[in-house]
């Protein structure tokens, strides 16, 4: 389902399925780094970086930057669950960020630069949450894991200059690498 709130381009989902694809909301930090990686990984068809998890309706970066309206710089992604289950998209996700540093990525700090999950239904919250369990208890990271579960709402679209900006601009910031 789509809601056509801002330009046409707010979404809002009741189910994870889009045909026989996917859909994923996930936030790790600035989403320029997390959308870099995310969006040629095998079976991830789209990604669109935006907002979400906030109070203000059609926010802007310059409203979501001050980290006042609750939402977080998250990816929107399709993603095809024959080449890519959902559980595999969430272990690349932990890591491709550091989910045990809470509001923050590299030099990036604030709520919007939260670790969260945004799940669509019942089945992504149960996926999520072993995966986070399982990643806490494997002793990878130092410090517990603070990725939050969150149920997924209205995603809005960053501005078009936001869109595959380290694809666009190869020597951008990024704070997010692979992590062994």
């Amino acid at each position: 389902m789509v809601n056509l709130a801002r330009k046409g381009f707010a979404l809002t989902t009741s189910t994870t399925t889009l045909g026989k694809n996917q859909h994923a909301t996930l936030a790790g930090g600035c989403f320029w780094g997390v959308e870099e990686l995310l969006r040629t990984y095998p079976g991830v068809i789209s990604t669109c970086v935006g907002y979400t998890g906030g109070q203000l309706a059609n926010p802007s970066y310059e409203h979501v930057k001050t980290g006042r309206t609750g939402h977080a710089e998250a990816i929107d992604i399709t993603f095809d669950p024959a080449k890519l289950s959902y559980e595999d998209l969430l272990h690349f996700f932990f890591n491709l960020h550091d989910p045990t540093t809470l509001n923050r990525q590299g030099n990036d700090r604030g709520s919007q630069y939260r670790s969260a999950i945004f799940y669509h239904d019942e089945a992504q919250r149960l996926t999520a949450e072993a995966v986070k369990a399982s990643v806490d208890a494997s002793g990878k990271w130092p410090k517990p894991v603070v990725t939050e579960m969150i149920t997924a709402s209205t995603f809005y679209p960053a501005e078009d200059y936001h869109q595959k900006y380290l694809e666009k601009n190869p020597g951008g910031y990024t704070c997010h690498y692979i992590r062994d």
